[in-house]
């Protein structure tokens, strides 16, 4: 597999198997990306670490210059990128510290900046965003986890919502009806962007809480820090596994 990218907390650089060999500011046409690139590699194959967030993780959903985080892993070789994102359930599959891989997006967010096609152009671009997720990175993820014998849910539709508040239960309704599996701040315009510039791109969420109006309890950050701990290593050990068997 050519040069892979992944998005995710920092915590992430931190893989059993990955030696890292830089760090590295890079700067593009659309401003800096939320933190420096970190460069690495897992036997033979490069990867390359972008903390969506920043380090530390100070920037809001709705701030992070998402177009610059794409732009600067093109421009360093990046061909794939596996996103890691936090997520709500909202459908009874989606429990707290749930793998998933899903199927579709929809897109709830505004006033971001969604693509790269907008000024001096010399036409105007659609792209194609009928399956927004690779098809091959997402049976190479699936194949992996039924390998590893991981508990990883395939399929399903991500709620993009603009951040940083969490969503009320009745948005929370408004969703599930639209047929929403899970809830997320920071999937678009990540994905667009990525399929603009000819990345393969696959999202690989872990539900941290249950979404609003699911449970009769308050969502804190102290839950929500919680099953993102506990799940964490459950996502890494799939990472693992994928780059071993890629």
């Amino acid at each position: 597999m050519n040069k892979i990218a992944i998005i995710g907390g920092t915590g992430l650089a931190s893989l059993e198997g990955v030696e890292i060999d830089e760090t590295k500011k890079v700067d593009t046409p659309y401003g800096s990306p939320s933190s420096a690139l970190v460069f690495g590699h897992f036997g033979e194959k490069k990867i390359i670490f972008l903390s969506r967030h920043g380090n530390p993780h100070t920037i809001p959903p709705h701030k992070i210059n998402y177009r610059a985080n794409i732009h600067a892993l093109k421009e360093n070789g990046v061909e794939n990128i596996i996103a890691v994102n936090a997520v709500g359930g909202i459908t009874p599959e989606m429990h707290p510290e749930r793998i998933v891989v899903p199927e579709q997006i929809i897109d709830y967010t505004h006033d971001r900046n969604q693509t790269f096609y907008e000024d001096n152009l010399n036409e105007v671009t659609h792209i194609d965003f009928t399956n927004p997720y690779s098809t091959v990175l997402r049976k190479q993820l699936t194949e992996t986890s039924a390998i590893s014998g991981l508990n990883v849910f395939v399929g399903g539709v991500y709620a993009a919502t603009q951040g940083p508040r969490l969503e009320t239960s009745a948005e929370i309704q408004k969703l599930e009806k639209d047929g929403c599996d899970i809830v997320g701040m920071t999937g678009m315009p990540e994905a667009a962007l990525a399929r603009e510039l000819d990345i393969h791109y696959v999202c690989l969420a872990l539900v941290v809480n249950w979404a609003a109006g699911k449970t009769d309890e308050e969502i804190t950050m102290a839950i929500i820090e919680k099953h993102l701990e506990d799940g964490l290593g459950q996502v890494k050990l799939l990472l693992k596994k994928f780059m071993s068997s890629c």
